[in-house]
């Protein structure tokens, strides 16, 4: 699915239990993109991957090994953004006063 329809789709669904849960809805449409970002870079459904792939001329197989560590790394930072809320509302915080 791709990230549009996808946030049209879940957003709606998941905005009461994330605030029955007590998370800033800010927080919430930050970590949901970035996990559609994740997605849409990523096997299986991947369709950045798979049109970069079309593109150059090549398999997916050659260019997976090179990009583990890039997924790696979005991984990394999907943690971090999740569960430290202040860092990731931090810059909201800096301009905008939030």
């Amino acid at each position: 699915m791709d990230k549009t329809p996808a946030l049209l789709v879940f957003t709606p669904t998941f905005m009461p239990v994330v605030s029955d849960l007590g998370m800033d809805s800010v927080h919430f449409g930050i970590v949901m993109t970035f996990n559609l970002y994740i997605g849409i870079c990523t096997p299986p459904v991947g369709s950045v991957l798979f049109t970069g792939c079309s593109v150059g001329g090549t398999s997916i197989g050659k260019v997976i090994r090179p990009l583990l560590p890039f997924y790696v790394v979005m991984f990394v930072l999907l943690v971090v953004v999740t569960y430290a809320r202040s860092i990731s509302l931090a810059l909201l915080r800096l301009i905008l006063g939030y």
